[in-house]
């Protein structure tokens, strides 16, 4: 009999055992997935994280160490003096924004028509070439608050510019404009017979050479460029077809945009920026920041 319960009671002792160990186990499974999941979701947040650091464009712009502004020729906002480098109020003003931001600058010369796409590749970081705020800029990219004034003007010889001074009278001339630039959507806006060119200076000297019976550039630059005391005395600026403001163009929703604001409002506090403007006699231009 102490021998049958002896059987029985070593049967039960091995049916309960696999039982505990099954739960003592499902218990660690539990706590281990428990751990799995806590791993996991810090994975996910730190994943989170380093994707939002990596969209930040003022993140990239000071790892890189550099502000790569697009440019072309536009004097007075950007143009090369003797020795090349590039100067300007624009010119100006990028040094001293990227000098506050702890970066270097460079300037690079692009096909204004391709801006958007050089800004998408990162090819350059910004805009800032007397940029016209404009619906494709606010569309496709991101502007900065206004810094100036500008408008689209007319440039025609001076000799028959008595004959072009309303919108009605210019309709038969053939204008050169930069591609892509407010002056060609000017152009277009008015219904004029037009050609492209690779940049403002460009269209200005269509005009010089006779190719072209007038051009459209901007107000600042038609200032600094024509009439007494130029190379193109003989020209002058008759009909203002628009007006705009002047802003910096950056990747779209860019934090760099905020980042340049803050800047240009410390250089306005402070009177550096009317002085750059008083430089380049644009002092009357100029927006408060």
């Amino acid at each position: 009999m102490k021998k049958l319960l002896s059987v029985i009671m070593a049967m039960a002792l091995c049916v309960v055992m696999p039982a505990c160990s099954s739960g003592q186990q499902a218990q660690q499974d539990s706590v281990s997935g428990t751990e799995s999941s806590s791993s996991a979701s810090e994975t996910a947040s730190e994943a989170s994280e380093s994707s939002t650091e990596a969209e930040s464009d003022l993140a990239y712009i000071k790892e890189k160490g550099t502000l790569v502004v697009a440019v072309t020729p536009f004097e007075p906002m950007d143009y090369q003096d003797e020795n090349g480098e590039w100067i300007g109020f624009d010119a100006d003003m990028a040094r001293e924004v990227g000098e506050i931001l702890g970066v270097d600058v460079e300037f690079s010369s692009i096909d204004w028509n391709n801006k958007i796409f050089e800004l998408d590749n990162k090819s350059v970081d910004c805009l800032w070439n007397g940029m016209t705020i404009t619906e494709e800029i606010t569309t496709a990219a991101s502007a900065t608050k206004p810094y100036a004034n500008n408008g689209q003007v007319v440039v025609v010889s001076e000799e028959v510019a008595d004959q072009y001074q309303t919108e009605d009278s210019i309709q038969d001339l053939t204008f050169a404009v930069e591609a892509g630039s407010a002056g060609q959507a000017a152009a277009e806006e008015a219904g004029l017979n037009f050609i492209t060119v690779n940049a403002q200076a460009d269209a200005v000297m269509e005009v010089a050479a006779g190719t072209s019976d007038a051009c459209i550039i901007d107000k600042l630059m038609a200032i600094a460029m024509l009439g007494e005391g130029t190379d193109y005395e003989n020209l002058t600026y008759t009909v203002t077809l628009t007006d705009e403001e002047y802003g910096v163009g950056c990747r779209k929703d860019s934090d760099l945009v905020d980042a340049i604001n803050d800047a240009m409002k410390q250089l306005y506090d402070d009177g550096t920026m009317m002085e750059i403007a008083e430089k380049y006699n644009l002092q009357d231009v100029i927006l408060p920041q």
